[in-house]
């Protein structure tokens, strides 16, 4: 074993799934956030956290509404999926600046992207100061998918995307 920085130890650690994160801003609009930096937390209940930077949007997002949905986007979604993780909701909207649309979710005022994987709409019942980010650990209040799309996306460190699917298979050029 030798001693990493932390670029080789990011870059060994990957792939790490990618997900979007939809919030609703203080003016009830939506905003969606590119993140890796997401876990399951209890299994019963159901409980998920997101850990999102303090100067980020989705941060200022989430501290007007305690709420979020978190979407797996599946494959074909990897150039809208890519913008929205590397532009801020607070320059452009980003529903109207991807093809993604909003559709409404089932249990939450925040709205859900159609065609991802699945998704899990979470209220937020706690969060803990971590350093320069916050980790808001949330409940999972319903839960929606597209069994037909077992392929998501996957950042190899921060730098490009990856399909993986639920089957074990691997798509690795993707155009984006």
């Amino acid at each position: 074993m030798k001693e990493l920085d932390r670029q080789e130890a990011f870059e060994l650690a990957s792939p790490f799934p990618y997900v979007l994160a939809v919030t609703l801003d203080k003016r009830e609009r939506p905003n969606i956030m590119g993140l890796s930096w997401w876990m399951f937390t209890s299994w019963s209940p159901l409980m998920i956290a997101v850990s999102i930077g303090h100067p980020r949007y989705t941060h200022e997002c989430l501290e007007h509404h305690k709420e979020f949905v978190l979407c797996f986007p599946s494959e074909g979604q990897e150039k809208d999926a890519w913008i929205c993780g590397t532009k801020s909701g607070n320059a452009i909207d980003k529903f109207k600046d991807t093809g993604f649309k909003a559709i409404p979710s089932k249990t939450i005022k925040t709205p859900t992207i159609d065609g991802v994987t699945v998704s899990f709409e979470c209220k937020i019942v706690e969060q803990a100061e971590t350093g320069d980010h916050t980790v808001y650990i949330a409940d999972v209040v319903a839960m929606r998918g597209n069994p037909e799309k077992i392929m998501h996306l996957y950042s190899i460190h921060y730098t490009k995307l990856i399909s993986i699917g639920s089957n074990g298979r691997i798509k690795m050029d993707l155009e984006y």
